[in-house]
């Protein structure tokens, strides 16, 4: 009996060992390894970051069920081919901004940022609590992606020129790095908008091809360099007031998740949108030191004459925008009359405590 007893004993515990020897095997199988294509270059500080921790989160809250590669702009596509590799299915991810697709659909550059439109916290209230996350849904729908904020920004300075700018006839001319509604304004007060991916724009402006160039903030812009060839660095960001990041996934991918993976994929997206804000507000603190102490940088103030002219132009682009089609007039409406409501408390309660603060 005693014998009999432990080899029920060993038999059990060789299932255990067989089980346990097996367990890596099954893990193995149910993994998930997906494809996340950017349009950045590699771990480029603010957007690049932002990518490669959501697929780090993803990893770390599915418990290492669903694995996400990142890949930089032009590793697999083109940075502005990002929503059609997507949709395509060419990777089930992707991360970018909204604003490279206005071409595609004209009222994706809502998503991204508006001149003298909303701020980063007001963009966050109209997608996530506002209707905007709907629109964007019906949007994105026949390009099959699913659209999700996947980090931000923050406010964005108004760009690098060779030259200083003292009237509005200094913009004219001037080929300039711009992209989205901004870059139309910019247009209309007569330069000439490029279309640069991030990773050229400091050759381009090294060659001659630009004269002067947006991206973002301090804590991504000395990333890339620009401060070598461009010392005027201009605010404000009329042209961005905000820089949410996007993250899309395919629809396909998305519609074969179950609910605890689809909460996982926008958990993660969502945490980004609120970490890259605090990231950022670091990264610019410490670069923009960086810029004017140890690499000669000037900070300039935009002539008020340019501001107000760019903010009648930007009127009429958000017009033109909202009259393209039926859908694009009903982002637009949407966006404006948030805007329409969140202003008076913006200036009530941000901008009353910062002036109050600076005395």
């Amino acid at each position: 009996m005693r014998m009999m007893t432990r080899r029920r004993l060993v038999g059990a515990g060789g299932l255990g060992v067989a089980g346990a020897l097996a367990a890596p095997g099954i893990a193995r199988a149910q993994t998930r390894r997906w494809r996340m294509v950017t349009s950045w270059p590699k771990r480029l500080p603010g957007p690049g970051m932002s990518a490669q921790r959501i697929a780090d989160r993803i990893a770390a809250l599915s418990g290492g069920r669903l694995q996400v590669t990142v890949y930089a702009a032009g590793e697999v596509v083109p940075a502005f081919e990002v929503l059609d590799a997507v949709g395509g299915g060419v990777a089930e991810m992707g991360h970018s901004a909204a604003f490279y697709w206005q071409g595609k659909q004209p009222a994706a550059a809502f998503f991204t940022t508006v001149p003298f439109g909303l701020t980063p916290n007001e963009h966050t209230a109209w997608v996530e609590a506002g209707g905007g996350q709907e629109l964007w849904d019906a949007l994105y729908a026949p390009f099959g992606v699913k659209p999700f904020i996947g980090g931000n920004t923050g406010v964005c300075m108004a760009g690098w020129f060779r030259r200083e700018i003292n009237a509005l006839d200094d913009i004219k001319g001037l080929k300039v790095r711009a992209l989205g509604l901004g870059g139309e304004v910019l247009r209309r007060l007569g330069a000439t908008p490029q279309t640069t991916p991030a990773g050229e724009i400091l050759v381009s402006m090294q060659s001659g091809l630009l004269d002067a160039a947006e991206f973002v903030g301090p804590g991504t812009d000395i990333a890339l360099g620009l401060y070598r060839v461009a010392r005027n660095y201009y605010g404000p960001g009329f042209n961005k007031p905000n820089g949410a990041g996007e993250c899309l996934v395919s629809l396909r991918a998305w519609q074969g998740l179950d609910a605890e993976f689809k909460a996982i994929v926008a958990h993660a997206c969502a945490t980004e949108a609120s970490y890259a804000l605090a990231e950022m507000e670091r990264l610019n603190i410490e670069a923009l030191v960086a810029l004017v102490a140890s690499h000669g940088v000037t900070l300039r103030t935009m002539p008020a004459a340019v501001v107000a002219a760019a903010r009648g132009h930007a009127a009429d682009v958000l017009a033109d925008v909202a009259a393209r089609n039926a859908l694009a007039g009903r982002v637009h409406a949407s966006y404006t009359a948030f805007l329409a409501r969140v202003a008076p408390w913006s200036l009530v309660s941000l901008k009353a405590v910062i002036e109050a603060r600076a005395g």
